[in-house]
């Protein structure tokens, strides 16, 4: 279709978990902006069971407009399988992927519009600033960043959260991907077309409190983009034995040397103590970065679904 015609289909799909105050203002925002874009659209709510009012609070705004849909997941399975899903079952020409703490702007939408308009199948937003957020969480991001764009095999933009538009072409190539672990900037980096950056300063939370631990959150997903997007680690394990290899038998040749020429060498138990415990570590080392990547296989060869709906409201019960 031409993107330029008013009556394109927008889907917004909002990852959600206990936000019982930031539905309202968040629905209150979207509705602005998509009106005033003429433009046929969905706002596709994927939740995790929550404990508080948040499903309530959908279900009266829906009772108001029926665009608003909402697709709850059988348990908690966690942001990035509910962001998938509901990829997974938007219907429009292009969807747009936004949390509900309104930390990102949402009038950012028509922007993304604009540059879709003019042809690019990506358009993610790319933060200059984080209000709200801590210094040792800033520099975990910034460090995790460039280590991931370091060793991984797609380069991964810096400073950008889920918060983008990703057209129907992309979402087409996302619904072929069958991961247990999604990451989803990654794997839409992996997937390449045109795309488009656009700064912003990112907001504090609205309401309520980040579901991420304010200084695990970070490493995991770190963690997730590197043993899904690189190889790295386990070369480097490789390396790492070959240069300790290389060390104890230029150590052994040393000694024997000296040996021959009668010099006497006294090792002592802290030298015995030191060598061992680096060796025990670099071992355990290895084996946890081994181990990582067989979790991830055998999660994988399970065949497992990465989320299960209880039930779709508004929505069609298959995948479109």
């Amino acid at each position: 279709m031409d993107k330029t015609e008013k009556k394109y289909k927008l889907s917004i799909i909002v990852p959600v978990y206990n936000e019982e105050n930031n539905i309202e203002p968040l629905i209150s925002r979207l509705k602005n902006i998509l009106d005033d874009l003429s433009c046929n659209y969905e706002i596709i709510f994927s939740m995790d069971p929550s404990t508080d009012l948040t499903e309530k609070m959908i279900l009266e705004q829906r009772m108001e407009d029926e665009r608003i849909k909402l697709l709850k997941l059988s348990r908690r399975f966690g942001q990035p399988a509910a962001t998938i899903a509901g990829i997974h079952y938007c219907t429009g020409d292009a969807c747009v992927v936004i949390d509900a703490d309104l930390q990102d702007p949402p009038e950012l939408i028509k922007e993304m519009i604009q540059k879709w308009q003019e042809g690019y199948d990506v358009v993610y937003a790319q933060r200059i600033s984080r209000k709200g957020e801590t210094l040792i969480k800033r520099i975990v991001s910034y460090v995790g960043y460039w280590v991931i764009n370091k060793i991984s095999v797609v380069k991964i933009p810096r400073n950008t959260g889920d918060f983008r538009l990703i057209s129907r072409e992309v979402i087409n190539e996302l619904k072929r991907f069958n991961e247990h672990d999604p990451f989803l900037r990654g794997i839409v980096a992996y997937v390449g077309f045109s795309q488009f950056a656009i700064p912003y300063d990112r907001d504090a939370r609205l309401e309520g409190k980040g579901k991420y631990n304010r200084f695990l959150g970070s490493l995991r997903i770190g963690l997730n983009g590197v043993l899904g997007f690189s190889r790295y680690p386990l070369h480097l394990i490789s390396l790492l034995g070959l240069l300790i290899s290389s060390i104890s038998f230029l150590l052994g040749l040393t000694y024997l040397s000296l040996k021959l020429l009668d010099y006497h060498i006294v090792w002592g138990n802290p030298t015995l103590v030191m060598l061992i415990s680096f060796l025990s570590g670099v071992q355990l080392l290895s084996l946890g970065i081994i181990g990582q990547y067989m979790a991830r296989i055998f999660d994988e060869i399970k065949g497992r679904p990465g989320y299960i709906i209880k039930e779709s409201i508004g929505l069609s019960k298959e995948k479109e």
